[in-house]
């Protein structure tokens, strides 16, 4: 029975709510951020929003009704002042629909659709930024968590050598110089293990932010990140960018928008219409029936043809625009590229060459301290020399996996 409760409460601990799953792996985030991040349900109301103005847009105007008093003082019929129709010299009751000019209501929805396709790609590029946030948050949490680890093991090490550097001080085999380096060392070691602890829960911190939580809720430690990409196609990559990239998306359906509001705009030469109909009911008499039409006259010829210059220009800057997006997105690339490039030929020299002669040298290091053939600080030199190479590893991990990050951003693979 005991066996079964201890066994019961472990169960119950493991699938505790309180145990921080969120915070392994980027993408767990990324899809938690999709319902929980304030910037991005702002975005996606938008372009909610505007796909709602496209059957607006087409619709008729709302008619008009209109009751009008003739006589209201009654001095015809010699009655005091009304304002109640009927009793008054006349009431006219009239009903008035307008009805814009042919083919405006069509390129009122054609504008409303380029406008919505425009705020679904401006949403797609508020998304793309938001989730290259918080894979680059994630990636440096990373190397947060794992330079923790390396600090941790190297603080060990020292302190294991500390230890027998004062054994060997007890017995006048070592200077109280080479035991006070030592212990330097080892502080050092703790001052730079308190700065990335803090860094750690500084950019814990970031990622709660970015998701919409409390800044103190707990994230699981980060699991190891899939491989990284030998090598990339370069000309697939730019390719990528000049059609896939979600600012050159937004700017190529901008350019849509205006073209669209351009040719409603000289739509707007032709006149606009109404058509109505009007019951006339007299204090005396028959009431009787008219029938109203009504044509807008298109004076303003000066006004007209700065709203059409206007709209050349707005097509103009559109077209720029992409042109601009293109080219940011390009040169972007080629920077992020290049680093990715040369952040893999680091990693691979400094996993190859550099890491093993360090580990090798620190072995023969000790081993050497072990017969007496060195003293404690060739030791503490070979020891740090190999801290600063994985350190070193670390960072050229980090900096590869954050081109690779700006990469998928451009080319429009954050999805």
């Amino acid at each position: 029975m005991v066996a079964l409760t201890l066994g019961s409460g472990s169960a119950w601990t493991q699938g505790s709510p309180d145990t921080p799953t969120l915070g392994s792996s980027p993408q767990a985030l990324i899809e938690y951020a999709r319902h929980s991040n304030p910037g991005f349900a702002a975005a996606r109301a938008e372009a909610s929003a505007a796909q709602e103005r496209v059957t607006p847009a087409g619709a008729l105007p709302d008619p008009t009704f209109e009751v009008e008093l003739m006589d209201a003082t009654n001095t015809m019929s010699g009655r005091s002042a009304s304002l109640l129709p009927g009793q008054v010299g006349e009431t006219r009751y009239r009903i008035t629909q307008p009805l814009p000019g042919w083919g405006k209501r069509e390129l009122a929805v054609k504008a409303a659709e380029a406008q919505a396709t425009q705020a679904d790609a401006m949403r797609d590029t508020s998304w793309a930024e938001l989730a290259a946030k918080i894979e680059t948050l994630w990636l440096r949490y990373y190397a947060a968590d794992r330079e923790l680890v390396l600090n941790r093991e190297g603080l060990t090490l020292l302190k294991s050598l500390e230890e027998l550097s004062l054994a060997r001080y007890e017995l006048g085999l070592l200077p109280q110089q080479a035991v006070l380096r030592m212990q330097r060392e080892i502080t050092a070691q703790r001052l730079a293990l308190v700065e990335v602890e803090q860094r750690r829960k500084g950019l814990a911190a970031g990622l709660n932010g970015l998701l919409g939580r409390a800044h103190d809720a707990p994230l699981a430690a980060p699991a190891n990140p899939a491989p990284l990409p030998e090598q990339l196609e370069a000309g697939a990559l730019f390719e990528a960018a000049a059609s896939a990239n979600p600012e050159v998306n937004a700017a190529t359906y901008g350019i849509d928008v205006a073209r669209a509001e351009r040719e409603r705009t000289y739509q707007d030469r032709l006149p606009d219409f109404a058509v109505g109909v009007r019951n006339n009911r007299p204090d005396e008499g028959k009431s009787s029936w008219d029938v109203m039409f009504e044509v807008m006259i298109p004076l303003q010829q000066s006004s007209r043809r700065a709203k059409e210059r206007e709209a050349e220009y707005m097509l103009m800057a559109a077209e720029a625009r992409r042109e601009d997006a293109k080219a940011r997105a390009s040169g972007e690339l080629g920077i992020a590229w290049s680093m990715y490039a040369q952040g893999r030929e680091t990693l691979r020299l400094l996993e190859h060459t550099l890491l093993p002669q360090a580990q090798a040298t620190r072995d023969a290091s000790q081993a050497a301290l072990s017969s007496g053939k060195v003293d404690f600080d060739s030791v503490i030199e070979a020891e740090r020399q190999l801290i600063d190479i994985r350190t070193q590893r670390l960072k050229a991990e980090l900096d590869t996996r954050l081109a690779l990050t700006e990469i998928k951003k451009l080319t429009g693979d954050l999805k």
